[in-house]
Order: structure tokens, then sequence, then C-alpha cells
């Protein structure tokens, strides 16, 4: 199907309602009806967890989303400063980020070529955060890249009713600092709205150099009557982060110590090492949304979001004894009378995104029928160039305007869906979702690899074009009061990512991949007492799993494998047997495996691949056991919780390598807070004392592996074995202080 009837489809939803409703999931106070348009309910059949605003501010200590959402069942947090603050990931039920489904208020997250969401560009929004779903397996059907272990739902902020001001400051161990400041009008002749979110953080990260400069914003300009919201938001961050992404090995952390950061390392010219200060990330992203929601009697309620995300930004980095070609400079005579060939080089390498698109649904509820139509159609447009700044001792000209490489990616996204809920009776309740997706894809242009058969850049000529259909069915049953059951059957589909074109193996190129999802789960909740299971089991169809190697760039590389699977279960367990006491715990035990692997190990890159057939391995980066635990005891003002996490072994490849493993940890955080209720004028004033990893654990969270071998004296292949391990921060603290107004 063409993109024009896809957008005629689109438009064909909404005009008969003169406003849709965006996947914006938006949450509003209408006539006194509260208003869900996109979010999982006890009546729909998959896994989900929700986190509410007080949560959110509870746990908000400055650091990054992921590890605001630590306690999230099947979640692991990893950061490559060591402390939160900066580059920080997650993964849920052993997928990384990559593939999983983030919007807020609807809109689309992820980056459209990497599928990414990177959430240093976007420091301190949970802020700005109303809350936040996450929903375990393919989940309904959301816009934006697809959800293939999870969604990330995030509501922005409502508009406040009453005026408010509010000031956070927080300090804590290498040199981490957060100021916010928050303000709303309250409404304005009963109809307007103004709020707004100015936020700085900073640090100087656990890892070496890996500091972070981190600055954000949010605004929402609001409208109001009885039937009709209308926000304008704005949102967006810039950061200055220096670069720890090439992790240090075990040999390099015994000698140098868990901080070592080899990032930016060079021999100046008095032969002493040194390290290039500007090796860093800089990039800004802004973010705009106009939002509508409508409410047409009893029966229909629609909303509409316009969006554009303008994103631009390039890191610079210091690359020792490169090749003078690769960079489109010719090899040199130095003083001495030689040809030089290699050099100590500075490149520059750009980003230049701009992501559009409108999203819409309609929501009716009538009876025993409550059903949602939408669609969403996006496009991206992104430049991705690179210039030499510097290079040591050349002779001859350097033009800083010369781009070594310069290729163009362009996405068209599209989609429509219905879903419906359907009461049988009293308890039990049939869903049903239907999606159909189109990709159009295309990269054009010029790598950063340089082929030397050709004895230039890369070209870049993909033109892929995907169509997916995602059906997904089930049945829920639910009490009305303490228990609740379902059942589902989820199809997903998921195309390739950039990375996986520019930098993965051109022998072996990446197609589409595909999930069949079965959840089945059982939750009861009572007073004091609450209690669920989930039962998963993912079948993937040329899944593109990590193979642990990192691209240039520093993010993860995949690669097809024909059939895998992730199965497992979720347990999750509350107590509250009194009011100021109160226990939470949940775990997960998977297996996660490729059935028939064979790994390629290449003599240089991409070139005279061997073959080492494993069979049945682990999947990379998927954890056996996860566990969190939380004991929370709260007094009058006081709150006191602590906060456990424990992560099994990771294999970092496929190989199921020892040598390239991250060894289970057990990490925990003791969390103290004080609210003063209106004390000096104030409404609230709340200290807090966040002490992180209070047992002093010594561990890795991620890193990066591979394999090469070389040929002996005889021609035969000797295979070895590499790995970077990302040091995470021993016992740390933060204090915050927090003044509303």
């Amino acid at each position: 199907m063409s993109k024009t009837v896809l957008a005629a489809c689109g438009v064909a939803i909404s005009m008969p309602f003169a406003a849709a409703a965006s996947e914006a999931a938006d949450t509003v106070r209408l006539n006194d009806v509260e208003i869900v348009a996109n979010r999982a309910t006890a009546k729909t059949p998959v896994a989900f967890s929700s986190v509410t605003k007080s949560e959110l501010e509870k746990a908000n200590d400055g650091r990054d989303l992921p590890y605001i959402l630590s306690m999230i069942p099947s979640l692991v947090s990893t950061s490559d400063a060591g402390a939160g603050v900066g580059y920080s990931y997650m993964s849920i039920r052993g997928t990384d980020a990559s593939r999983i489904n983030v919007t807020a208020n609807g809109v689309p997250i992820n980056d459209s070529e990497s599928h990414r969401v990177y959430w240093v560009n976007m420091p301190d929004l949970a802020s700005s955060l109303r809350d936040i779903q996450i929903q375990r397996g393919a989940g309904t059907s959301t816009n934006g890249a697809a959800a293939f272990g999870a969604s990330v739902n995030m509501l922005t902020d409502a508009p406040s009713e009453t005026s408010y001001g509010e000031a956070v400051f927080g300090y804590g161990s290498y040199n981490t600092h957060r100021e916010t400041l928050r303000a709303g009008t309250g409404l304005l002749g009963n109809h307007w709205s103004v709020d707004m979110r100015l936020s700085n953080i900073g640090s100087d990260g656990y890892v070496e150099r890996a500091s972070s400069s981190l600055w954000s914003y949010f605004g929402q300009l609001a409208y109001r009557n009885k039937a009709t919201m209308l926000r304008l938001i704005a949102f967006g961050g810039k950061e200055v982060t220096y670069m720890a992404w090439d992790y240090p090995s075990r040999e390099q952390m015994e000698k140098y110590g868990r901080r070592y950061n080899p990032c930016g390392e060079y021999t100046n010219s008095e032969g002493e090492t040194a390290y290039y200060p500007d090796q860093k990330d800089n990039f800004v992203q802004h973010h705009f949304q106009l939002l509508l929601s409508q409410q047409l009697g009893a029966k229909w309620n629609l909303s509409a979001a316009l969006h554009y995300t303008k994103g631009d930004g390039f890191y610079e980095q210091l690359k020792t004894n490169r090749t003078l070609i690769e960079y489109g400079l010719k090899p040199f005579v130095n003083e001495q009378g030689e040809t030089v060939k290699k050099q100590d080089l500075v490149r520059l390498k750009f980003n230049d995104n701009d992501f559009y698109g409108v999203t819409a649904s309609a929501r009716y509820t009538h009876g025993r029928v409550s059903a949602v139509f939408g669609g969403a159609a996006n496009n991206h447009r992104g430049g991705h160039f690179g210039k030499i700044a510097w290079v040591r001792n050349y002779v001859g000209e350097i033009n800083p305007l010369q781009r070594y490489y310069d290729n163009t990616g362009k996405k068209f996204d599209a989609n429509i869906y219905s879903r419906a809920n359907v009461d049988i009776n009293r308890q039990f309740s049939a869903y049903a979702d239907l999606q159909y997706r189109h990709i159009n894809y295309s990269i054009t242009g010029v790598s950063d690899n340089y082929d030397y058969n050709t004895g230039s850049a890369a070209a870049l000529d993909v033109h892929r074009k995907y169509d997916f259909f995602n059906p997904k069915a089930g049945i829920n049953f639910t009490d009305g009061s303490h228990n609740r059951a379902f059942a589902s059957w989820s199809v997903a589909h998921k195309e390739p990512v950039r990375d996986n074109f520019t930098d993965g193996d051109p022998n072996h190129y990446p197609t589409a991949e595909r999930l069949f999802d079965y959840e089945i789960g059982y939750s009861y909740t009572g007073s004091i007492f609450s209690a669920g299971v989930n039962l998963y089991y993912m079948d993937y169809k040329d899944q593109l799993v990590l193979t642990g190697q990192l691209s240039d760039t520093g993010n993860p590389l995949s690669v097809n494998v024909p059939s895998s699977y992730r199965m497992g279960v979720e347990l999750q367990a509350g107590l509250r047997p009194c009011s100021w006491f109160e226990w939470q715990a949940n775990a997960t035990l998977s297996r996660n495996r490729i059935k028939n692997f064979t790994e390629y190990i290449y003599e240089d890159e991409w070139t005279n691949p061997i073959e080492n057939y494993i069979g049945s391995t682990p999947i990379s980066f998927s954890p056996g056991f996860i566990f969190n635990n939380s004991f929370a005891f709260t007094w009058k003002g006081f709150e006191a919780a602590l906060q456990s996490h424990y992560v099994g072994k990771q294999y970092m490849t496929n190989a199921h390598s020892d040598e390239q493993a991250l060894d289970a940890y057990f990490v925990s955080d003791l969390l103290l807070s004080y609210d003063f209720k209106k004390i000096a004028g104030l409404k609230n004033l709340r200290i807090a004392l966040a002490v992180n990893n209070v047992f002093n654990e010594r561990y890795e969270s991620n890193g990066y592996a591979g394999a090469g071998y070389y040929k002996d004296d005889n021609g035969q292949p000797v295979v070895y074995r590499y790995a970077g391990y990302a040091p995470q921060a021993p016992t740390n603290v933060m204090a915050t202080l927090s003044l509303k107004f």
C-alpha cells in the first residue's frame, strides 16, 4: 500500500470527527468524566505496571528515567558514567532499548532510525510527567517503533487548576547537582493556564571524565471548556557529555582502577599519556506537540496530536593512528622525509534530524463495548555527516567544511488500527486489536566506512519497504473486586535499524523480525495482600539479537537469527499489614535461547569469516533471573525505603563464553525523606537523602565483546576474544531539598 493510500486512510478516520484522538493517551477531566484514550485497563489482557505522579516525585533524585523505573518487573538499568546521570539505558525481558516502544502523550519518542531513546537528551523529564504505564510484551497497538519486549507510555503533566511554584535543589557524590524550578498559573479566566519547568543537572560521573552538563525545559499553554482541551506543549534539552562508552577491559581496570576511562586517551609529544579534553557529545533536542481532546456526548471521546521534533548536534572525538585516506585525506611527507599514511586526528560526527507527523484516534464506549479507532502518519529526515577538525603534524590543507562522509536517512511510517473490548458477561470480556503498519525507509549517500575495493567511502543505497499486519486477541476475567486473569496472543513485526545496514556484516544484510507473544496472567488484589503471576512465551522469527559489539558511534550491533525465543514467569507480591509498613517484591525467571546459532568470526573487519557452530545458546544480555524487593516505612512525615535489585549472569555475546560475561550482582539503595507541611509560609518542604549501593557492591552492568582470529605459522586460525565492562559506582549519596509554594 502506498503512503498516499495510507495517508488517505488516516484522514478518513479523523475527518468525520473534526478532531481525532491521538495515541496521545491523554487523560483529562471533562464534565467530571475521566477519559483514558489508549492505556491498558483491568479488562485489557496484557501485563502492565503503572507509576504514579507521587511515586515519580519520591524516586526522582536527578538520575535518568531508567533508574527511576528500577522497581518495574523484568527491567534492568545501566549507566555509562556509572552513577545514573548522562547516557543511561534500560532493558525489559532482556530486550534492549531499540526494541522498547516509548511514547510521550502518544507521540513516538524512539529515534526513527536507531529506534533508541536517548534519555540524556531529555534530562529531568520525570519532573514533568503525570504518570507512566509500562506494558510488557507486545502490548496494545502503539505508534512508532514496534514493541518487541515492552512499551513505555508517558503522560506529561495535566494543566493545573491552581497556581503553584516549586524549587528543587540536590547535591551528591561526584559533584552531582540538580536545580529544578517549576511554576504554574492555575486557571486564568476559567479557561487558560500556563505551566513551566527549567532544570539543570550536572555530574562529574563515577567513571573518570564521564562528566555531564544537562539543561532541560518544559512548557505548556492550555485552553479548556466544558468539552474541549487544547494544549501546546514544548519540552527538550541540551546535553554536553564526555564519552565513556569505550568500556575498559578487566586487565585495564586491574592496572588503572575501576574508574579508568579509555576514551580520549593518547600519547603526547613528551611520550606521556594524556586525554583529549573535548572528547564530548553535544546535542540539542526539542519536542513540540499540539494536543486536542474533544468529548462528543456520552459515547465518543476524540483527540488529535500534531508534533515536531528537532534534533541537532555532533560529537567530537580524537582517534589515534588512523588511516588518512579513510577520512578523505592524502598521505603526506613529514620533516624526516617519511611518508605518513596513519596519524592521530580529531573528527566531528554530526546528526541533523527532523521528525514530524500526526496521530489520531477515536474512542467509543457504550454498554458492553469499548472500542478505539486510530492511526498515525509520521515522517523523518536524518542527515549524517562527518568532518575532520585536526590532524597531528599534517602537511597540507584541511578544509574544515569538507565532509568525509555524508548520507541521509528518510523514513515514512504510518499505521492504522482498531481494537475493542466486549463484555461477554459481568466477569468475562473479549479483546481484539488489529493494526496495519507501513514503512518506507531509505539511506543514500556515502558512509563513514571505507571501501578499499573502490578506493572511496562505501556507498549507501538502501531502499526498503515493509508492510506489517499485527493482530492481537485475548480474553479477560475480573470479578470486579479482588481477582483478575487473562490470556492473550499477539503478533508484532519490526524493521531493522540504521546500524544494521550501515555497520553490520555486508554479507548478511538484515531482514524484518516477527514475534508471536503468548501471555497468561493472574492477579489478586486485597486491602492487605496482593500477588500476581504472568507466564509468557515470546517466539521470534529472524530476531535481531545483540552480537555484543558496538558500532563506531557506541550503539550495539545486532544480527538476525532464524529461530529464537524468550520464555519466563513474572511474579509479584505486596503486603501492607499496617499503615506504616509496606513490602513489595517482584521476580522474573526466564529462559532466553537461540535454537541453532552459528558464530561468524572474522580475520579482519568483515573479511575471511570462519564458522563456529554453537547450537542452542543463551541470548546476549538476557539474565535468567531478576529480582526486586522494597521495604517501605512511613511515620507521620518520615519515610524510609530499602530497595534491592538482583540481576543474574549475562553473556555479552551469543557464544556462551564465560570470559565475555557480566557477573550477577545485588545492589541495594536506601531512601530517606521527611515532609514538613505548611512550614514558614510554604505548602510543603521536603528533605531527602538517597544512599545508592548502600552495601558497596563492586559490579559491572553493561559492556561489549567480540571475537577475531589470526593465522599461526601453519596457517591455522587462532581465535581470540575481547570484552569491555561498564563499572558502576560504589556507595554514593544524593541529598535533595524540595520547596513547594
